[in-house]
């Protein structure tokens, strides 16, 4: 059967989620660009903007759980249109973190707590908001995307959607350093802010559920509910669709386990790299604001690469007989292996930073690659009604991953900073971010050696 008389309204849905996520990372790296210009108008040391992106991160991983249970229990549509609400709220107030950072300290210094700065509290009750919000984001795109495409193209439209990821890190340096040159950085947090405003509305009018979607054709909605399995696996009974599954009960598989330790060793390798990699530059090449507008283009739009090319490999396995799973983590293998690259960012960063700026970029291409696959085992592995769920545990622990990489960072760099080698701490940040993906690959095969659907729920 042809896509033309297939159809083709799934991907629409696709390219909702991929604008979704374009702009979830756009909002969230406003603050990475123009750390080195707050820092300086602030005085913050390395350890108070990795305390502001801890924060970002623990809000986050705690949100991520809930946000899982929270999709599945109110459904797809809804839970997008407030989690983007949310978090373009949670932006904006970026632009107000003064006046939030006096209310703060003004509360805590009349209950008797040492207060921190005002700019550091103001941010960190920004970014607690937008990490509460950007939380839903992932669980209910691998939700739709579960929900909208068969098995065997779940993988290709993950790396599609999550491509967006890139697109917001590569517009973000293209246009969050102008804006704040032209109208201060408080605009720059306010104008990318309001953009997820917009989104809702093409939600609202495109988005439903496929057996309620009235653009989507009878031969379409049968392709999806049997693209490469018996209707009998891909479709939850009526009974099943409204039974709550307890976490305790998810977290007595391994599968469930495999993409927590997935998620907690390499979402920190991303968000290092998205939260650091500008102060680095202006660290080590004393490159400042929009001098680290073309590297970064540069460095993102690799990742596109990654993120598409990605999501498309496992196919190959898949051709030559292997499972979605198996195929899956034969194709995490390889990717897994080109982070490996990072480790000559600081050996050969003395021939100017296009050397660093390109290794990490295959480095980051390769998470994008990784990303798109390990979102996908969850579909592989469990029931539609139990995905975003599963995502938000390992949200959970990839967020906390997170805030472990960015406080050892925020720390190394304070502490080899005041002996003049900050160098020592970007290399030893390196180093684990080169090889985390091998370590992950080898736990996760460990755990889930192949693959096993879980029936039972």
């Amino acid at each position: 059967m042809g896509q033309q008389t297939i159809g083709k309204y799934r991907w629409t849905i696709c390219a909702l989620l991929f604008f979704a996520t374009t702009v979830n990372y756009l909002d969230r790296q406003v603050l990475s660009l123009l750390a080195p210009d707050l820092s300086k108008e602030f005085g913050w040391t390395n350890t108070d903007y990795a305390n502001i992106t801890a924060v970002f991160q623990f809000v986050y991983a705690i949100s991520m759980l809930l946000a899982g249970r929270f999709i599945d229990k109110i459904g797809t549509k809804k839970a997008y249109l407030i989690a983007i609400a949310v978090w373009s709220v949670g932006a904006i107030m970026h632009a107000y973190s003064i006046m939030l950072g006096e209310g703060m300290v003004s509360a805590l210094t009349s209950l008797g707590i040492a207060a921190i700065p005002v700019s550091v509290a103001g941010f960190m009750i920004s970014r607690a908001v937008l990490a509460i919000g950007e939380a839903g984001n992932f669980p209910a795109a691998i939700k739709a995307t579960a929900e909208y495409f068969p098995k065997h193209e779940r993988s290709f439209a993950t790396g599609i959607f999550n491509s967006g990821a890139n697109i917001g890190a590569i517009l973000a340096p293209l246009t969050v350093p102008l804006i704040a040159a032209q109208w201060g950085w408080q605009a720059a947090f306010i104008i990318i802010g309001a953009i997820g405003f917009v989104w809702m509305i093409f939600w609202n009018m495109f988005y439903d559920k496929p057996e309620q979607q009235k653009y989507l054709s009878a031969a379409e909605l049968a392709y999806i509910n049997n693209g490469d399995a018996p209707i009998q696996e891909t479709i939850a009974s009526p009974d099943d669709a409204g039974k709550k599954v307890s976490w305790l009960k998810l977290l007595s598989y391994k599968q469930t386990w495999a993409f927590v330790i997935g998620k907690f060793m390499t979402d920190g390798v991303w968000w290092f790299f998205l939260f650091w990699l500008p102060k680095y530059l202006e660290a080590q090449y004393k490159m400042q604001k929009t001098e680290i507008v073309v590297p970064l283009a540069v460095l993102y739009s690799m990742t596109m690469i990654g993120s598409i090319g990605g999501g498309w490999f496992p196919s190959y396995f898949m051709r030559r007989g292997d499972s979605a799973y198996n195929g899956r983590m034969k194709a995490m293998l390889v990717i897994a292996l080109f982070p490996l690259v990072v480790l000559l960012a600081q050996p050969f960063g003395y021939l100017g930073f296009w050397v660093p700026v390109l290794l990490i970029g295959i480095g980051t291409s390769a998470h994008q690659a990784w990303s798109a696959n390990i979102f996908t085992t969850v579909s592989d592995m469990f029931p539609k009604k139990s995905v975003a769920s599963i995502v938000g545990i390992g949200g959970m622990a990839g967020g906390l991953g997170g805030v472990l990489v960015s406080k050892t960072g925020g720390w190394l760099f304070d502490y080899y900073g005041q002996l003049g080698h900050i160098q020592t701490g970007y290399t030893i940040m390196f180093t684990f971010c080169a090889v985390a993906y091998l370590l992950a690959w080898g736990m996760m095969k460990t755990l889930v050696p192949t693959h096993k659907e879980i029936t039972d729920l």
